[in-house]
């Protein structure tokens, strides 16, 4: 079972600064803007993080740009087609953020998607602490559940293996490791986000290796150069197409050490 955490909320106010609006241009260009009670979430939440990464360490994307590109910008633009979508899409929807870190992608698509229910999951207590205190501050804990294990323990937890109408991951492993680690957690029309940086045909190969072997299929990767020379991204989209062979995940380590793609 995974632990719950509650940790005491901190003492004084947050951040010293005010929160940043950035250049409404940046909405432009990533085709979806928040509404003005999004858009208040999201620069509480950077206030927030301001605030415990001064105490935790969690990221040093927090300011200007770094934070609006590097981080708001960068987690929600795979997703702008379900931002865009008629009311009631995404009603309900199940995603998991798989190795959250500070927060990241997960918080800011709670905030984006504000009828989905998200469960973050990380291994670092004192970063998911952290995590549950600005999810908590910016009154999400209603639709979070926090999980402090491996994602290899995730995947074979009975509440959370086949639950998921999408998973995600950024900045974790390598591309065929992070497909294990998501695929067992769909359920049979679910999706599975990686987050790429750069990506090439010898990348392209190796995850379709790997989805071949978790009976997934890969769609074409999107690409997009992040605003302000900020470099390029890539989303990769993987769908079951079929159900996920019980030998997946692997135990604790084992991914990371012999990525599937490398297999016989």
């Amino acid at each position: 079972m995974a632990a719950r955490l509650q940790p005491s909320a901190p003492s004084g106010e947050p951040g010293s600064r005010p929160g940043e609006e950035p250049d409404p241009a940046l909405w432009q260009e990533l085709g979806w803007t928040p509404d003005s009670g999004q858009l208040a979430a999201l620069l509480a939440l950077q206030d927030q993080l301001r605030l415990w990464n001064g105490r935790v360490n969690l990221t040093r994307l927090v300011e200007g740009d770094d934070f609006w590109i590097a981080q708001v910008f960068d987690s929600l633009w795979p997703w702008v087609p379900l931002l865009t979508a008629p009311g009631g899409v995404s009603d309900g929807l199940e995603v998991i953020d798989v190795g959250t870190g500070g927060g990241f992608p997960g918080l800011a698509l709670a905030i984006a998607l504000p009828t989905a229910r998200l469960t973050l999951v990380d291994s670092v207590g004192r970063k998911l602490e952290a995590v549950q205190a600005m999810a908590t501050s910016l009154g999400l804990e209603g639709r979070l559940e926090l999980r402090c294990e491996r994602v290899e323990r995730t995947g074979r937890s009975p509440d959370c293996r086949g639950r998921f109408d999408r998973a995600m991951a950024r900045a974790v492993a390598g591309a065929p490791v992070v497909a294990e680690y998501l695929m067992p957690l769909l359920r049979p029309d679910g999706q599975a986000l990686l987050y790429r940086g750069q990506w090439g045909p010898a990348d392209q190969q190796a995850l379709e290796a790997a989805a071949r072997m978790l009976k997934a299929r890969v769609e074409p990767a999107q690409r997009r150069d992040l605003p302000g020379g900020r470099g390029v991204r890539h989303g990769l989209w993987l769908r079951p197409a079929g159900p996920c062979p019980a030998a997946y995940p692997r135990p604790v380590g084992v991914p990371q050490k012999q990525p599937i793609a490398g297999q016989g």
